[in-house]
């Protein structure tokens, strides 16, 4: 698959702004994360016109603010064509700023080709099979494509793992987005090890 350009300068980006984040000696407290901008890509129609379209689940998470993080980890998973393909999943994306709280040089690691596998299955973690929207959700666990559960709780808005749904029934060709605020992990990862 080619890496648009679009794509390789928001991974680019997302890098040095981790790398100045890394290196700023001044301690701030952290604004609250925006909610990321969905914007629908544009497809060109018969006439030759574009009209609206939601596209796949990727084109959504390139077509908007906030996720090239999760977009660069795709590529690096090779998940991207899965992600494209008919579903229907129902997926939990992740943040920029999400990505960005995991521990310190975690993701640099995740996104070498020796830790691929071990992206998938974080990755993969994050998404259910079906098309769920959150009128649908019911407390409980609910199998992963990745193999194991997550627990869905409704008790204060919809919760995934203790993750917030921050923007909920994000529409896609192939299934449908939640925004979360945290990266979830599989129970029987362990990140230290890396």
């Amino acid at each position: 698959m080619r890496i648009s350009f679009r794509t390789r300068t928001a991974a680019m980006a997302v890098a040095a702004a981790l790398v100045l984040a890394a290196c700023s000696t001044e301690t701030e407290e952290p604004a609250a994360p925006e909610a990321p901008v969905v914007t629908s890509p544009e497809v060109p129609a018969e006439d030759g016109t574009t009209t609206e379209e939601s596209g796949t689940i990727v084109d959504v998470a390139v077509a908007t603010d906030g996720f090239a993080t999760l977009v660069a980890a795709l590529e690096a998973a090779g998940l991207v064509d899965t992600l494209q393909g008919d579903g229907p999943f129902a997926v939990f994306d992740p943040t920029d700023e999400a990505f960005a709280a995991l521990p310190e040089g975690l993701l640099e690691e995740l996104l070498l080709p020796e830790n691929s596998e071990l992206l998938v299955k974080i990755l993969t973690y994050h998404v259910v099979a079906g098309t769920v929207l959150t009128a649908d959700v019911v407390a409980g666990e609910v199998a992963t494509v990745e193999g194991q559960n997550v627990a869905l709780d409704t008790a204060n808005g919809v919760t995934v793992n203790g993750a917030n749904v921050t923007l909920a029934d994000v529409l896609a060709s192939n299934g449908v987005i939640h925004v979360i605020d945290a990266v979830i992990l599989p129970p029987d990862v362990d990140v230290s090890a890396l």
